[in-house]
Protein backbone atom coordinates (compact mmCIF):
# COMPACT_ATOMS: atom_id res chain seq x y z
CA UNK A 1 0.00 0.00 0.00
CA UNK A 2 1.05 3.31 -0.75
CA UNK A 3 2.42 5.42 1.79
CA UNK A 4 2.00 9.80 1.99
CA UNK A 5 2.56 12.39 4.19
CA UNK A 6 0.46 15.53 3.88
CA UNK A 7 0.86 18.45 5.64
CA UNK A 8 -0.04 22.57 5.22
CA UNK A 9 3.23 25.21 5.02
CA UNK A 10 0.63 27.20 7.93
CA UNK A 11 0.06 26.49 11.87
CA UNK A 12 -2.27 29.28 11.93
CA UNK A 13 -5.42 27.97 13.62
CA UNK A 14 -8.50 27.66 10.60
CA UNK A 15 -5.52 27.87 8.38
CA UNK A 16 -7.11 27.73 4.82
CA UNK A 17 -4.22 25.44 3.77
CA UNK A 18 -5.11 22.80 6.65
CA UNK A 19 -8.69 22.99 5.20
CA UNK A 20 -7.70 21.85 1.71
CA UNK A 21 -5.40 19.43 2.75
CA UNK A 22 -7.60 17.55 4.24
CA UNK A 23 -9.91 17.29 1.35
CA UNK A 24 -6.73 16.17 -0.84
CA UNK A 25 -6.06 13.89 1.90
CA UNK A 26 -9.72 12.01 2.00
CA UNK A 27 -9.20 11.78 -2.11
CA UNK A 28 -5.64 9.75 -1.55
CA UNK A 29 -7.14 7.49 0.87
CA UNK A 30 -10.41 7.04 -1.20
CA UNK A 31 -7.45 5.50 -3.85
CA UNK A 32 -6.28 3.25 -1.90
CA UNK A 33 -3.09 4.86 -0.03
CA UNK A 34 -2.34 5.19 3.60
CA UNK A 35 -2.17 8.93 4.62
CA UNK A 36 -0.46 10.53 7.65
CA UNK A 37 -1.85 14.10 8.08
CA UNK A 38 0.39 15.57 10.24
CA UNK A 39 0.46 19.33 11.65
CA UNK A 40 4.03 21.42 11.56
CA UNK A 41 3.05 22.77 15.18
CA UNK A 42 3.76 19.36 16.42
CA UNK A 43 7.14 19.24 15.20
CA UNK A 44 8.74 22.75 15.97
CA UNK A 45 12.47 23.37 14.91
CA UNK A 46 14.58 25.78 15.19
CA UNK A 47 15.52 27.75 12.51
CA UNK A 48 18.37 25.86 10.21
CA UNK A 49 21.92 26.81 11.13
CA UNK A 50 24.77 24.92 10.17
CA UNK A 51 27.08 25.64 13.31
CA UNK A 52 23.92 24.39 15.44
CA UNK A 53 23.65 20.82 13.88
CA UNK A 54 27.52 20.54 13.70
CA UNK A 55 27.78 21.18 17.52
CA UNK A 56 24.27 19.08 18.33
CA UNK A 57 22.91 17.34 15.36
CA UNK A 58 19.97 17.19 13.94
CA UNK A 59 17.10 18.07 16.84
CA UNK A 60 14.82 16.00 17.78
CA UNK A 61 11.66 17.09 16.10
CA UNK A 62 13.33 17.33 12.98
CA UNK A 63 14.59 14.17 12.81
CA UNK A 64 11.03 12.85 13.61
CA UNK A 65 9.89 14.77 10.91
CA UNK A 66 12.51 13.57 8.54
CA UNK A 67 11.80 10.03 9.01
CA UNK A 68 8.01 10.55 8.34
CA UNK A 69 8.96 11.97 4.85
CA UNK A 70 11.87 8.72 4.68
CA UNK A 71 8.68 6.13 5.54
CA UNK A 72 6.96 7.69 2.40
CA UNK A 73 6.02 7.12 -1.04
CA UNK A 74 4.89 10.43 -1.64
CA UNK A 75 3.96 14.15 0.00
CA UNK A 76 0.69 15.92 -0.18
CA UNK A 77 1.99 19.85 0.92
CA UNK A 78 -0.29 22.88 1.18
CA UNK A 79 1.21 26.14 1.08
CA UNK A 80 0.13 29.77 2.35
CA UNK A 81 2.05 32.36 -0.19
CA UNK A 82 3.70 34.71 1.69
CA UNK A 83 4.97 37.45 -0.76
CA UNK A 84 5.19 35.24 -3.80
CA UNK A 85 6.78 32.29 -2.22
CA UNK A 86 6.61 29.44 0.40
CA UNK A 87 6.70 30.63 4.28
CA UNK A 88 9.74 30.01 6.56
CA UNK A 89 8.38 27.79 8.71
CA UNK A 90 7.75 24.99 5.77
CA UNK A 91 11.19 26.27 4.23
CA UNK A 92 13.07 25.12 7.68
CA UNK A 93 11.56 21.78 7.86
CA UNK A 94 11.75 20.79 4.38
CA UNK A 95 15.54 22.11 4.80
CA UNK A 96 16.09 19.82 7.94
CA UNK A 97 14.61 17.08 6.31
CA UNK A 98 17.61 17.43 3.44
CA UNK A 99 19.97 17.11 6.15
CA UNK A 100 21.85 13.88 6.09
CA UNK A 101 22.37 11.78 9.23
CA UNK A 102 24.62 8.54 9.58
CA UNK A 103 25.09 6.24 6.69
CA UNK A 104 21.78 7.44 5.39
CA UNK A 105 21.85 8.35 1.13
CA UNK A 106 21.93 12.04 0.09
CA UNK A 107 18.28 13.26 0.14
CA UNK A 108 16.83 10.39 1.46
CA UNK A 109 13.65 12.15 2.58
CA UNK A 110 13.20 12.90 -1.07
CA UNK A 111 14.36 11.41 -4.04
CA UNK A 112 12.66 9.05 -5.67
CA UNK A 113 9.55 10.22 -3.81
CA UNK A 114 6.02 12.38 -5.76
CA UNK A 115 3.96 15.06 -4.50
CA UNK A 116 1.55 16.58 -5.02
CA UNK A 117 1.04 20.70 -4.00
CA UNK A 118 -1.83 22.94 -3.69
CA UNK A 119 -2.07 26.38 -2.23
CA UNK A 120 -4.93 28.57 -0.67
CA UNK A 121 -5.83 32.15 -0.07
CA UNK A 122 -8.15 35.01 0.00
CA UNK A 123 -6.89 36.30 -2.71
CA UNK A 124 -7.73 36.13 -6.91
CA UNK A 125 -4.39 34.05 -7.46
CA UNK A 126 -4.94 31.84 -4.62
CA UNK A 127 -1.69 31.35 -3.69
CA UNK A 128 -0.33 30.05 -7.63
CA UNK A 129 2.81 32.10 -7.04
CA UNK A 130 3.80 29.65 -4.23
CA UNK A 131 3.39 26.71 -6.29
CA UNK A 132 6.02 28.11 -8.94
CA UNK A 133 8.28 28.44 -6.28
CA UNK A 134 7.38 25.07 -4.24
CA UNK A 135 7.97 22.96 -7.63
CA UNK A 136 11.23 24.35 -7.86
CA UNK A 137 12.12 23.63 -5.01
CA UNK A 138 11.15 20.04 -4.29
CA UNK A 139 11.84 19.06 -7.95
CA UNK A 140 15.79 20.33 -7.06
CA UNK A 141 16.10 17.84 -3.92
CA UNK A 142 14.71 14.85 -6.31
CA UNK A 143 10.68 15.11 -5.58
CA UNK A 144 8.74 14.48 -8.68
CA UNK A 145 5.79 17.40 -8.73
CA UNK A 146 2.36 16.28 -10.39
CA UNK A 147 1.89 18.61 -13.42
CA UNK A 148 -1.84 19.03 -11.74
CA UNK A 149 -1.75 21.47 -8.75
CA UNK A 150 -4.49 23.52 -7.44
CA UNK A 151 -4.61 26.94 -6.47
CA UNK A 152 -7.30 27.69 -4.94
CA UNK A 153 -8.19 31.22 -4.70
CA UNK A 154 -11.15 33.51 -2.30
CA UNK A 155 -10.76 30.53 -0.78
CA UNK A 156 -12.40 31.92 2.24
CA UNK A 157 -15.72 32.40 0.35
CA UNK A 158 -16.05 28.23 -0.19
CA UNK A 159 -15.84 27.26 3.69
CA UNK A 160 -18.85 26.24 5.98
CA UNK A 161 -19.47 27.63 8.92
CA UNK A 162 -16.86 25.34 10.62
CA UNK A 163 -13.71 26.11 8.07
CA UNK A 164 -14.26 23.07 6.10
CA UNK A 165 -14.14 23.20 2.27
CA UNK A 166 -17.84 22.90 1.10
CA UNK A 167 -18.17 24.19 -2.58
CA UNK A 168 -18.34 20.83 -4.46
CA UNK A 169 -16.39 21.60 -7.50
CA UNK A 170 -13.59 22.64 -5.02
CA UNK A 171 -14.11 19.20 -3.46
CA UNK A 172 -13.60 17.51 -6.43
CA UNK A 173 -10.60 19.16 -7.71
CA UNK A 174 -8.56 18.42 -4.46
CA UNK A 175 -9.63 14.64 -3.90
CA UNK A 176 -8.67 14.23 -7.42
CA UNK A 177 -5.26 15.85 -6.36
CA UNK A 178 -4.93 13.46 -3.57
CA UNK A 179 -5.76 10.39 -5.91
CA UNK A 180 -3.47 11.52 -8.66
CA UNK A 181 -0.97 12.00 -6.05
CA UNK A 182 -1.03 8.33 -4.55
CA UNK A 183 -1.82 6.70 -8.12
CA UNK A 184 1.66 7.75 -9.16
CA UNK A 185 3.41 7.52 -5.89
CA UNK A 186 2.31 3.36 -6.56
CA UNK A 187 3.77 3.71 -10.31
CA UNK A 188 7.00 5.00 -9.52
CA UNK A 189 7.39 2.92 -6.44
CA UNK A 190 6.22 -0.52 -8.78
CA UNK A 191 9.03 0.29 -11.08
Amino acid sequence: MVKLVAFAGSTRKESFNQAIIEVAVAGAIEAGAEVQLINLADYPMPMFNQDEEAAGGIPEHAQRFKELLIEADGFLIASPEYNSSYPALLKNAIDWASRQAGDEKVLAAYRGKVAGIMAASEGALGGMRVLVTLRMLLENIGTMVLPNQKAIARVHTLLDDNGNVADEKTIKQLKLLGKQTAELAAKVTAS
